[in-house]
């Protein structure tokens, strides 16, 4: 009988415990230990960053569960590691695994910025709020040598164009100089992410994400700058951070947030087995506690596409935590919802050579 295969890399600060098959691939490639293995220390797994230009940057959806119908994606993959990401899947449809090639091959599109200039150009182009981060993060590390979502926001900012950004990374802060400027046009607005404020638990789930006090320190620092910020707990995974729905909420509405969400968890496609072998390798005291309530909360399965019930699940359990959320947002007067963000200051700038306006 064949032994496991001994892994190729060490995988520190990952989360994924492995990188399955690509689900369009034609053959499967099975590897097995031969017994020539050596006891050698494993080479550290590296990330690594290739670019992709851009045809179109602007992605469009239809979806009755989103408030926004176009979004922005300046990377593909996100070193974050978030072992619960939904985006992982889409990392097939490039032909890399959405285990750890997803954590660690990244896609980077250094004319976003300028392709998305020529299309809020087009004419008859409508201008409506455009949603960042609602795939992978756009502040993930390597946004810090890259700055691609900074080029993306100063384009938007010189077409006063209505942006709607998600992230769990600190590096927006760099942004405020531009964000504030915009928010304060009422162009702009935040969500930051917090799934927990134990920092092992995060280091466990979210391996390369800023601790949970540092996220707070955002909040408090966006919100001083005059940036409307909400908290998004997101997503929640039962018997393991559900119970601190309410600690989160407190520290967050403390820190200056003035609006709240939240979405369980949900493990579409690959993010199931995923998950499964994350959990029994980090909870094994209560990983099949943990999967049965997610299987309660998605109709006896690990995931259940349904639109409208997909991001709240459904049952007992579900409508507890709707409870649970709305009476404390209640209590600290967070706001489940916000106005819309202004379209009708959307104007594109003058280029070189353009006509000057008579008046």
């Amino acid at each position: 009988m064949n032994k496991p295969l001994r892994p190729k890399h060490a995988t520190p600060g990952r989360a994924a415990p492995s990188n399955p098959a690509v689900r369009f691939d034609k053959t499967t490639v099975v590897a097995v230990d031969d017994g020539w293995a050596q006891d050698e220390p494993l080479p550290i797994l590296r990330t690594e960053v290739r670019d992709e230009q851009a045809r179109s940057v602007i992605s469009r959806n239809t979806s009755p569960d989103l408030n926004f119908d176009r979004s922005i994606n300046p990377y593909r993959g996100c070193e974050h590691g978030c072992i619960y990401c939904f985006a992982r899947p889409s990392h097939a449809y490039l032909g890399l695994s959405p285990g750890l090639d997803f954590e660690t091959q990244l896609i980077a599109r250094p004319n976003a910025a300028a392709v998305l200039e020529q299309e809020l150009r087009e004419p008859g182009y409508v201008p409506r709020m455009i949603a960042i981060g609602t795939n992978t993060d756009p502040y993930q590390p390597i946004e810090a040598q890259r700055g691609i979502m900074r080029e993306i926001l100063q384009v938007l900012s010189d077409f006063n164009h209505p942006v709607g950004i998600v992230t769990k990374g600190t590096l927006i802060e760099r942004d405020i100089d531009i964000l504030a400027p915009m928010a304060a046009r009422g162009l702009a607005r935040v969500g930051i992410s917090l799934t927990t404020l134990d920092p092992k638990t995060s280091r466990a789930m979210e391996p390369r994400v800023p601790a949970p006090k540092a996220r707070l320190r955002t909040i408090e620092r966006l919100t001083q700058a005059g940036i409307t910020v909400r908290v998004m707990v997101s997503p929640v995974v039962p018997a393991l951070t559900d119970h601190e729905l309410e600690p989160i909420l407190d520290a967050a509405a403390k820190a200056g947030a003035i609006a709240a969400s939240s979405i369980v968890l949900r493990l579409p496609r690959e993010v199931g087995p995923l998950f499964r072998d994350w959990v029994e390798q980090t909870y094994p005291d209560r990983a099949a506690r943990i999967m049965t309530r997610v299987r309660e909360l998605h109709d006896g399965k690990d995931y259940d596409p349904a639109f409208g019930t997909r991001m709240t699940g459904q049952g007992q359990w579900a409508r507890l935590m709707k409870q649970r959320f709305d009476l404390c947002c209640k209590r600290l007067g967070l706001k489940k919802t916000l106005p819309p963000l202004r379209s009708d200051l959307f104007a594109p700038p003058a280029k070189l050579g353009d006509q000057l306006s008579l008046f």
